[in-house]
């Protein structure tokens, strides 16, 4: 779908509806089996796991970050209000949880359908280019289409390379910068 404009740029880096969860899927050698949905019900490590990558995720590019702790909390309430999906990618020899999305569908200003923005997407660095990121993204657009969205975006630094390859083989175009303006995202506390 083109939009005539583009939804504002929030300050951001860079979801398994009907699939089985990763200890009850036969795997097949697919690792998208491996993605599962973190719901406040789920059993076992799910909010904790997500937690840690997205600390991890943090700490890697020496972003401020809650404890683990903190945040498996935080991640409890959102998905608890149906306020974000997160998914979790488990590494099929383990059930090691290596990757995360956490991705909201909002209102969206220019239609009437709802847009899916993937707010957080980290894999673990000794698992990258494995799949699991590709696989993250494909059922997190999934989920979005699930849920009535036409649209999704992200937003990752230029510098970022792998992560700008990862979005543009998954179907996202840039839409600033490369014969148009660069977007600059800016943030405060309040």
């Amino acid at each position: 779908m083109d939009v005539p404009c583009q939804p504002p740029v929030e300050a951001a880096r860079s979801l398994n509806g009907g699939r089985p969860r990763w200890s009850e899927a036969r795997f097949h050698g697919r690792i998208g089996d491996m993605v599962e949905t973190v719901t406040e019900s789920s059993s076992g490590d799910g909010l904790a796991a997500a937690a840690q990558l997205l600390h991890d995720f943090n700490e890697e590019y020496d972003e401020p970050t809650p404890s683990p702790e903190e945040l498996a909390v935080r991640l409890g309430d959102l998905v608890a209000g149906d306020q974000v999906t997160v998914l979790l990618a488990r590494a099929p020899e383990t059930g090691e949880a290596v990757g995360v999305a956490v991705m909201r569908v909002q209102p969206s200003v220019w239609g009437p359908a709802p847009e899916a923005y993937l707010a957080e997407l980290y894999v673990a660095p000794s698992e990258r280019g494995k799949g699991f990121g590709r696989e993250l993204i494909t059922e997190a657009m999934r989920v979005a289409r699930e849920r009535g969205a036409d649209y999704a975006f992200v937003i990752t630094s230029e510098d970022d390379q792998l992560a700008v390859r990862l979005y543009e083989a998954a179907g996202f175009r840039r839409t600033e910068g490369e014969g148009g303006p660069t977007m600059i995202a800016f943030e405060r506390d309040l």
